[in-house]
């Protein structure tokens, strides 16, 4: 339907009915202006503003308390216990209690924060007009001047035990992150420096989980032996095997080079770290004439015949090498822990 076949009296304001076309009028809609400002109980009662001001710093307090807790519960759990927790069911006590504590930490300072700007900050409505992106002297003197009294407004200067607690709670907080740092890693400790060997364990064969005795190795054969009395079914037996495997292998003794390598050996035998000092890999391919073995991950290369010193690769230093003899019952075995750290090197190793 054209404006042409519309009544007369149908048409809106404006209308020009001679030529079809609409006018609109300068300002068909009055400007409703701002609701009046009803003033708040804090704004009429200073005794009620003094209750949102201890309000607000007892929730700031509250989040500083939450850090404490998250830092202190980092401290007291281990990471493998587990704990029943209803609703939840069986979680880990290290972790439920790290989500607790810093969701309280974080939740405290956003509550208290909320509610110091709808109790103590100026609620009153303020109008401006648009400005060009580039803003003149005048407005940027005008934003500084509304700055100072928002400033004002918000009670920084007079309400000091608000601004106090908050900053506490704002400088807490991010000790949360310094904290798990820690999880880079446990602290070493002696761990690092130590095996389960010591004097008198059997070497196991890894194989056969059998003692070993001189005339099991033969010249040319690679054998892999761990400690007696570590067995595959302990709950530590990857943390310790990572450190205490051994590889044995039988060499001519007039074709070893190293004299002290040939003073901790029996009959030819001799006993090495199976880890690589490089990144702590597993060796296994041993070159029976040049008594060359390879690391299979970065093809470090170690000889066997001269103190296992490293020949090609990025491996750092040689591999350790454990002293070995004969109990009375004919099996070999050891006659302390290695000479060194096993593995790759580490900031605390002197």
């Amino acid at each position: 339907m054209s404006s042409q076949e519309i009544p007369e009296e149908t048409l809106p304001a404006g209308q020009d009915t001679a030529h079809g076309a609409v006018t609109v009028a300068d300002d068909p809609f009055a400007d409703p202006g701002l609701p009046p400002h009803k003033p708040r109980i804090q704004d009429i009662d200073e005794r009620a503003a003094r209750r949102s001001e201890r309000a607000v710093a007892f929730m700031f307090v509250l989040s500083m308390l939450a850090t404490v807790g998250f830092i202190a519960s980092y401290v007291i759990f281990p990471v493998d216990k587990i704990v029943y927790i209803w609703p939840f069911g069986h979680v880990s006590a290290l972790n439920f209690a790290l989500g607790l504590t810093l969701g309280a930490a974080l939740f405290f300072i956003g509550a208290g924060a909320v509610h110091w700007a709808r109790t103590l900050m100026s609620d009153v409505e303020v109008a401006d007009e648009r400005h060009p992106m580039e803003a003149s002297p005048e407005v940027k003197a005008k934003v500084m001047a509304d700055f100072a009294a928002g400033a004002a407004e918000s009670g920084m200067g007079r309400r000091k035990l608000i601004r106090n607690t908050m900053f506490g709670a704002l400088s807490l907080v991010p000790l949360s992150g310094i904290v798990l740092l820690r999880d880079m890693g446990p602290l070493p400790e002696e761990k690092l420096r130590t095996t389960m060997w010591t004097k008198g364990l059997q070497l196991i064969n890894m194989n056969t989980h059998e003692p070993l005795r001189p005339e099991d190795v033969a010249v040319g054969s690679l054998t892999f032996a761990m400690p007696e009395g570590l067995s595959e079914h302990d709950e530590h037996f990857q943390t310790q095997i990572a450190k205490a495997a051994l590889m044995i292998v039988r060499i001519q003794p007039e074709d070893i080079k190293d004299k002290r390598e040939l003073e901790w050996s029996h009959e030819g035998i001799v006993a090495f770290s199976k880890i690589c000092t490089h990144v702590g890999c597993p060796i296994s391919l041993y070159e029976q004439q040049t008594h060359h073995v390879l690391c299979p991950c970065h093809q470090s290369t170690f000889d066997l015949s001269d103190g296992a010193r490293v020949i090609f690769g990025p491996a750092g230093h040689p591999l350790p090498q454990l002293r070995i003899g004969v109990n009375d019952k004919g099996f070999l075995e050891a006659l302390g822990d290695f000479d060194e750290p096993v593995g790759p090197a580490f900031w605390e190793r002197g």
